[in-house]
């Protein structure tokens, strides 16, 4: 089958038309592809960053992880799907039975598998996959938004994380306008935040912010507590803000934005360290931090779900270009260059929008 694999150690990602097709185990499912859409942390991956390195990928492994389609095949003990079911996936394999698990938070498993990095991903014809993970999708929904459910999920578990019914009326302020923290101001747009502000030095980007309802703030224009001040809240600083960029760095000027006893909510992974005034902050300004990894199993994906099924939010705006798996090269760089959501599609449509 046609495949894009991380085949070693350094840059780059191989496509292959030889990858032998994934054979279920007894508890497993095999997806065929339908689609699927680049991450940023899948560019981390092709650059072999300090970020991707802490994944701890087994290589080879076929990269990709936002990803929807039709299930093909199924192992003897699998009970709760069946062939023909369209499905998007939990990139988060978990196991089920640690303690975490148990608890509820199997997104955060001890025993913690993530497709594309410690399992084999989406960037294929074919994906094979523990039945636990498969979502079923309602035909109203098509392949590319099945597959952008994924990211949309982390945006929907940050506002969990933040407290849901603190969103109307609150200021909000989202640092790295990429599909996350884009997807972020469309959630809390939609439930009722009073002011919007986008932080992305991406001109592109930040011109999507603003389509999205945000102000963009320019970074490099003065500094991002600087700007923030210029903004003229009603209440000394953002009650809610979501550090969405992973840049190093960038938790103290979101510590700095907020008012007392606001709230920050880190959803980007730093590629190292970052140290925090956590007496000036944490205890004196009363900020709350916490921070989110993947999606709540199944809460988030139940309310992402409703939200794009029932038409109130549709993640596929975001969507600029449409690929083969041979020309993952090509979407790296148009990620560097300046894109929204790229999907990749097996046979690839090679357009764009």
């Amino acid at each position: 089958m046609r495949a894009v694999v991380k085949a070693s150690p350094g840059r780059g990602l191989d496509y292959s038309e030889s990858i032998p097709d994934p054979v279920p185990g007894t508890g497993d499912v095999v997806v065929r592809v339908e689609a699927t859409s680049i991450c940023g942390s899948d560019m981390e991956l092709y650059e072999w960053t300090a970020m991707a390195q802490a994944m701890e990928p087994e290589l080879p492994v076929v990269a990709g992880h936002e990803t929807a389609g039709v299930v093909t095949e199924v192992g003897a003990d699998v009970r709760r799907v069946a062939i023909g079911d369209r499905v998007a996936l939990e990139s988060h394999i978990f196991c089920g039975a640690c303690g975490t698990c148990r608890r509820g938070d199997a997104h955060n498993c001890e025993r913690l598998r993530v497709l594309g990095f410690n399992h084999d991903g989406g960037f294929a014809d074919f994906t094979c996959v523990p039945e636990s993970v498969c979502v079923g999708v309602p035909e109203s929904v098509p392949p590319e938004t099945a597959a952008l459910l994924e990211p949309f999920g982390v945006a929907v578990h940050a506002l969990q994380r933040a407290g849901l019914q603190r969103v109307a009326g609150a200021s909000v302020l989202v640092n790295g306008c990429g599909p996350v923290g884009l997807f972020i101001l469309n959630l809390a747009s939609a439930l009722g935040a009073s002011v919007l502000a986008g932080v992305e030095l991406n001109p592109y980007r930040r011109g999507l912010a603003e389509k999205a309802g945000a102000i963009g703030i320019d970074p490099g224009a003065g500094g991002v507590t600087a700007r923030c001040e210029e903004l003229g809240l009603r209440r000394p600083g953002f009650d809610l803000a979501f550090e969405a960029s992973g840049i190093d760095g960038m938790v103290t000027p979101l510590l700095q934005s907020v008012r007392r006893e606001g709230t920050v909510v880190t959803v980007g992974h730093p590629g190292r360290e970052t140290p925090i005034d956590v007496a000036r902050y944490i205890n004196k300004k009363g900020v709350e931090l916490r921070g989110i990894f993947g999606r709540r199993v199944w809460d988030t994906w139940d309310l992402a779900l409703d939200l794009v099924s029932g038409g109130r939010i549709d993640p596929s705006w975001l969507v600029t270009h449409r690929l083969a798996f041979s020309e993952v090269g090509k979407a790296m760089e148009l990620l560097r260059s300046g894109a929204g959501k790229i999907i990749l599609h097996p046979g690839g449509k090679n357009s764009s929008l």
